[in-house]
């Protein structure tokens, strides 16, 4: 598994409401700068105040019309649910994933006295857990 395939197991199996920033992991932690300040400010405004977002048109491809259809132009949300996803992926070992919300997130990496969460240290911070060794 990689980020990738993450990314859309997530996105079939998630029934969580709010807005996400996924972090896939191979290693035994992964680092807090890995949610970067402009990621951890929006999800902090989406859940307070709010934050509008236009979404950019993709880019065609040269001598060829071809563009990615967009749900819609734009959105403006605030008092929604943020969440940090944690997966930590271990060969044919169980592989959890973490809802850790933003505040705690933030709490968390200011609190802890090292640049890194751990496994066990996300199941302690973590809001759900859901596991993804079993088949949806």
């Amino acid at each position: 598994m990689n980020e990738r395939t993450f990314t859309t197991e997530f996105g079939k199996r998630n029934l969580v409401i709010g807005v996400f920033e996924l972090k896939f992991c191979k290693g035994a932690s992964i680092r807090f700068d890995s949610v970067a300040e402009h990621q951890e400010a929006a999800l902090l405004a989406v859940e307070g105040d709010g934050l509008y977002h236009k979404i950019t048109d993709q880019p065609f491809l040269k001598d060829m019309n071809f563009q990615r259809k967009k749900p819609f132009d734009c959105f403006n949300l605030a008092g929604i649910p943020a969440y940090i996803v944690l997966m930590f992926w271990k060969p044919r070992k169980q592989k959890n994933v973490y809802y850790i919300p933003i505040k705690r997130w933030c709490f968390c990496r200011d609190a802890v006295g090292r640049k890194s969460i751990t496994e066990d240290m996300a199941e302690g911070e973590a809001m759900f857990i859901e596991d993804y060794t079993l088949k949806p």
